[in-house]
């Protein structure tokens, strides 16, 4: 323990004064044999003083045992025996010890002290058993010791605060006892005493903050995680909660820097990495998710967590393949976990392996049945393998199971429209667009099934629509210029006919430039830097708008040496994308 050493210098003085004055008073049988005693126990404490100094624990507890023996009326006995029992880890075996010193010795300081300090290390072990009632019934036996110890007259400041920094350590472990039994208005008194008593503990702070965050009070949660890390802000644990708690209120674009600094600051943080990739992939930057998801993987190979994001990751950046092997991973820790078979069945079907998805997307359907998500991906699967009756079953489950999903009706609608059921299709089409009214294609595909049962006006204006959202696209104007020619109005048709040519003749060029762009690049790569110059002019020739295009032809330019052309070629690039995105 922290004062053990002291403690035992001072029960060392107290048995050597006692036994020699009991020496010195007059001899009579009983004082004889009180002396003796106290002589036996004054040897035995000597040699349990040499032998903690040698540091031979074991030997050091049997001499003190003597000693209590011999003198079970010395409190100093009774405290030696407590402190040397507590270094060797055994705290039940201590506590009845420094109870019975302080017993006999009431309001003793050092006494209080060393009893607070085992009753926090006995909950500290229970703690680490999992048994957090026990660690409790401990918490709640140190503090008010400490807090007679810290409210103790004659103390200076610093011990005072030494003192309340020790109470403050205990209050505080026990709100993160109260809180791992979702406690959360118990544990917030304990650790908001914590604070109290030492304002500038970022533990404290922190342990509030994740308790809070746990109970659903995210916004007060995050102020004591912002409190932390202004009192410690190269703790990487502060960054890494501040940076979950972020991630649980969904911002994880201000999540992310915090959980970037957590593993700069301790890169084997546990859970750090994993953290960090998750952010990254719910931002959509699954490319950048895969190294960390890795990293997670690296660090716990046995989190299936780990092991089915990175999985996920793969398989949305196209890599199903590639993904399999960390999904049997994760299917061997977790075989009933519903989400797991889910994306095994996503990367079977990005394989094209529509049996196997089917079997996978069942099983997660029969794990969770009332996950309408999973009867969705099971009636798309079903979908793509054609088996129709099937498919219409479990995306009107789905449709069910979440009515404000807009993925089951437009599925449905999609499927309907291809059975020539149009009216059907455009009921499940406009459910779907009612949910979702930014989905261009969506009233594109609407206004086609609109226009095959003769509902002009109202496939006009589906088709204005997506027209509006969807402006670049020609599919919309060549199906608005038919629904217009059977309506008569034959120059609103011819004109939508020519935005749709021009539009079909800029992505035509648009994709000649981009296709020349990349031979320009593969060229520049292998070091044949005058074919990709011609590449990359071809490129611009096609479509001088592509600002891919120009930045590759600075840079070959720059390898030729033609400084003045690549710096001009930069000053396109800027005014390229700007131009492109205005269209």
């Amino acid at each position: 323990m922290r004062y053990c050493l002291r403690f035992v210098l001072a029960a060392g003085a107290g048995v050597v004064a006692v036994s020699a004055g009991m020496a010195q008073k007059p001899a009579a049988p009983d004082n004889a044999k009180t002396r003796v005693a106290l002589e036996q126990a004054d040897a035995a404490f000597k040699a349990g003083y040499a032998a903690m100094q040698a540091g031979k624990l074991e030997e050091a507890r049997a001499d003190f045992a003597r000693a209590v023996r011999f003198a079970p009326q010395v409190p100093e006995a009774h405290l030696a025996l407590g402190a040397i029992l507590e270094q060797l880890g055994q705290h039940a075996k201590a506590i009845p010890e420094l109870q019975k010193a302080l017993e006999l010795k009431p309001g003793d300081v050092l006494t209080e002290t060393d009893l607070a300090q085992t009753q926090e290390a006995a909950a500290q072990a229970a703690a680490g058993k999992g048994s957090p009632e026990e660690a409790e019934s401990h918490l709640l036996k140190a503090i008010p010791l400490m807090q007679a110890v810290a409210s103790a007259d004659g103390s200076d400041a610093a011990t005072t605060a030494q003192r309340n920094a020790m109470l403050a350590g205990m209050q505080d472990e026990l709100g993160s006892v109260l809180a791992q039994e979702k406690r959360w208005t118990e544990a917030e008194t304990a650790f908001r005493e914590a604070i109290r008593l030492m304002p500038n503990g970022a533990a404290a702070h922190m342990h509030l903050g994740v308790a809070l965050i746990a109970a659903k009070n995210v916004a007060v949660g995050l102020e004591e995680l912002k409190a932390a890390e202004a009192v410690a802000p190269e703790n990487a644990m502060v960054q890494f909660q501040l940076g979950s708690g972020l991630a649980t209120a969904g911002q994880d674009e201000e999540a992310i820097p915090h959980l970037e600094k957590a593993v700069r600051l301790s890169p084997d943080l546990p859970g750090g990495w994993l953290a960090l990739a998750v952010a990254q992939q719910r931002l959509g930057k699954e490319t950048e998710s895969i190294p960390l998801f890795e990293k997670a993987v690296a660090q716990q190979p046995q989190n299936a967590e780990a092991l089915t994001n990175l999985a996920l990751a793969l398989t949305q950046t196209g890599k199903a393949k590639e993904a399999l092997p960390y999904l049997q991973q994760a299917l061997a820790k977790t075989p009933n976990d519903p989400v797991v078979h889910q994306d095994m069945g996503a990367a079977r079907l990005q394989m094209s392996d529509f049996d196997a998805a089917i079997v996978e997307f069942m099983k997660a359907r029969d794990l969770d049945p009332n996950n309408p998500q999973f009867h969705y991906d099971l009636g798309l699967a079903y979908k793509l393998k054609d088996r129709t009756d099937d498919a219409i079953q479990e995306l009107e489950k789905a449709a069910s199971l979440d009515p404000m999903l807009p993925d089951p009706p437009y599925t449905l609608g999609i499927l309907y429209m291809q059975m020539g059921k149009f009216e059907d299709a455009a009921t499940q089409l406009h459910a779907a667009l009612t949910l979702r009214p930014g989905n261009g294609d969506g009233w594109a595909i609407l206004g086609s099934v609109l226009k095959q049962i003769e509902k002009r006006d109202e496939a006009e204006a589906a088709l204005r629509k997506a027209i509006e959202l969807m402006p670049n696209q020609p599919g919309a104007h060549i199906t608005l210029a038919a629904v217009l020619a059977e309506e008569g109005k034959h120059d609103e048709a011819t004109a939508e006919r020519k935005i749709a040519a021009n539009l079909s003749r800029t992505a035509v060029n648009r994709q000649r430039a981009m296709l020349n762009t990349n031979a320009g690049s593969q060229l520049l790569q292998r070091g044949e830097i005058a074919d990709a110059v011609s590449k990359f002019q071809d490129a611009i020739a096609a479509d001088p708008d592509y600002a891919e295009a120009h930045a590759q032809l600075a840079v070959a330019y720059e390898r030729q040496g033609r400084t003045e052309d690549a710096a001009a070629e930069r000053r396109k690039v800027d005014a390229a994308g700007s131009f492109s995105q205005s269209k």
